[in-house]
Parts: C-alpha cells; sequence; structure tokens
C-alpha cells in the first residue's frame, strides 16, 4: 500500500477498528451491568415453597 490514498486507506481502517472495538467493549459492559441488576431482581423476587405443592 504506497499508493497516493494509503494514507486515507488506512486511516480508514483505523477508524473501523476502533469503531468496531468500542462497540464491543460496550456491548460487553452492558451485559454486565444488565446481567447484575436481574440478579438484583432475582434476589428480591420471593421464593414459593415446596411445601404447598400436592
Amino acid at each position: 500500500m504506497t499508493g497516493p490514498h494509503a494514507g486515507f486507506i488506512i486511516a480508514s481502517y483505523a477508524i473501523a477498528f476502533a469503531v468496531l472495538a468500542g462497540l464491543i467493549v460496550w456491548t460487553v459492559a452492558d451485559h454486565r451491568l444488565t446481567k447484575r441488576a436481574l440478579e438484583k431482581l432475582d434476589a428480591r423476587r420471593p421464593r414459593r415453597s415446596e411445601a404447598g405443592r400436592p
């Protein structure tokens, strides 16, 4: 890649890589926050007792 547009092409690839890496980090962080929130809600949920079943 030594043509007149090499700098533009390399910069485009670098920006695309940075955007994709950012999206992956954001998705993983959101997954962890959502999982933690769901675990808190599940802990607050009243449990049914097995004794009441026939």
